[in-house]
């Protein structure tokens, strides 16, 4: 298959978690699977970093609105509740066991992540820019070209 058949940066067995870069929580999220995620199933990204912003292109979605986590495997991405449960589903126990959210009903369990999704900013805080990640933590993102982020992934912008 034709590297072009992927998104940039992307292959066949890539698992890239795609977070808010200024949403606290969304930068907590992607220390805790930098902790646990102890076998480095995933890479993450930021959607506003150009690596991020180059596969929301690819798959056709909005490069100015992060009110979602995805996560993409190949040429698929998942969003949402399916993104958090499919992510959850490949760390080590007990984490796993969150996959039977998949039994709840995909409108109810979307209609909880919308809600917290809305009222993150509010409920958790913002950064006034992206997060970098730090050394230790730098194989672990998507990485490539120039970054327009200033602060150090785990940094609070008081």
């Amino acid at each position: 298959m034709d590297r072009d058949d992927y998104p940039p940066g992307v292959t066949p067995a890539s698992a890239i978690v795609m977070f808010d870069g200024v949403c606290v929580l969304c930068n907590a999220c992607a220390q805790y699977l930098i902790k646990y995620d102890t076998e480095s199933v995933f890479t993450l990204a930021s959607m506003q970093s150009p690596e991020g912003q180059a596969i929301l292109q690819w798959f056709g979605l909005k490069t100015d609105d992060f009110d979602t986590l995805l996560l993409v495997e190949g040429r698929s991405y998942y969003e949402r509740s399916e993104a958090f449960i499919r992510i959850f589903a490949r760390l080590p126990f007990p984490w796993k066991l969150l996959r039977f959210l998949r039994f709840v009903p995909a409108a109810i369990r979307n209609w909880a992540y919308n809600r917290i999704a809305l009222n993150r900013y509010a409920l958790f805080g913002k950064f006034d820019s992206c997060v970098l990640p730090d050394a230790n933590n730098r194989s672990r993102f998507l990485v490539g070209g120039n970054h327009t982020q200033k602060q150090r992934l785990g940094d609070k912008q008081t």
